[in-house]
């Protein structure tokens, strides 16, 4: 590795499995001290093991973001404790994604989604600004969603919650940029962690376009690692399409 990120401190929320694992494993190998952070502490423990025997350092910090400010403020505290009392990279890209129609959406479904994945980003990050203009800047990045901008005809309460997170990139861009905050994301395509096993609905939706395949978490994380980087020190306020082209290219049936 470069050791693109050596001395830097990094807050990976939902990183316990899948794409956050895999990008506060890659913001390690990079030489950034870093707090992995979910609700599952086993899951904690053996990504911060894993970290640790390929050389990097890393601490786990139990959180359950439920969208109130209380919860990502707890979490913002403790994180710059294990940190040393800086967060120089936050990566927010805890989320949930139930499956739902408009129809069957009740009170409690969209209340939650929303809470999850936008109220909890947004407060984070609003309690970690402060400390990142006193230290001299630092770097935002949140994770948006290939079905944010290509609809698809089901839970559209996620949809539009990737939505509002994308959206919150570009403002978070121009309020911030004052204090020496970087602020971008990535659009995720459909990324797996294991591979598909014969007829698959995933592949099925890659299907024509220009990787042809579902993505891994890997591809994920060496963009979070660009932009976490001084090698993107003239991106501001992009979303990031890692997506095999799903969002950018016509699909046609062969």
């Amino acid at each position: 590795m470069t050791q693109r990120l050596q001395g830097r401190t990094a807050l990976v929320t939902g990183s316990t499995s899948n794409i956050g694992r895999a990008i506060a494993t890659a913001l390690a190998a990079e030489g950034a001290h870093v707090a992995v952070s979910g609700r599952d502490e086993d899951r904690g423990r053996a990504v911060v093991d894993a970290v640790r025997a390929a050389g990097g350092t890393a601490d786990f910090v139990r959180a359950d973001l439920d969208g109130s400010s209380a919860a990502s403020r707890d979490l913002a505290e403790r994180a710059l404790d294990v940190l040393g009392g800086r967060v120089d990279v936050l990566v927010n890209n805890a989320g949930i994604f139930p499956l739902h129609s408009t129809a069957d959406a009740d009170d409690a479904l969209v209340d939650r989604v929303l809470a999850v994945n936008v109220k909890a980003p947004f407060f984070l990050t609003q309690a970690l600004v402060p400390s990142m203009a006193a230290a001299g800047g630092g770097v935002v990045i949140n994770l948006g969603s290939w079905v944010a901008r290509l609809a698809l005809p089901s839970s559209p309460v996620y949809s539009s919650s990737k939505g509002a997170v994308e959206t919150l990139t570009r403002a978070w861009s121009a309020e911030l940029a004052p204090q020496n905050i970087r602020v971008n994301a990535i659009s995720p395509g459909v990324v797996r962690d294991s591979e598909p096993d014969g007829h698959d609905t995933l592949e099925a939706i890659m299907a024509g376009t220009p990787a042809g395949a579902t993505g891994r978490p890997e591809a994920i994380a060496a963009a979070a690692v660009y932009l976490a980087s001084d090698d993107a020190a003239f991106v501001h306020g992009t979303v990031l399409d890692v997506d095999g082209g799903r969002t950018g290219v016509a699909v046609v049936a062969g």
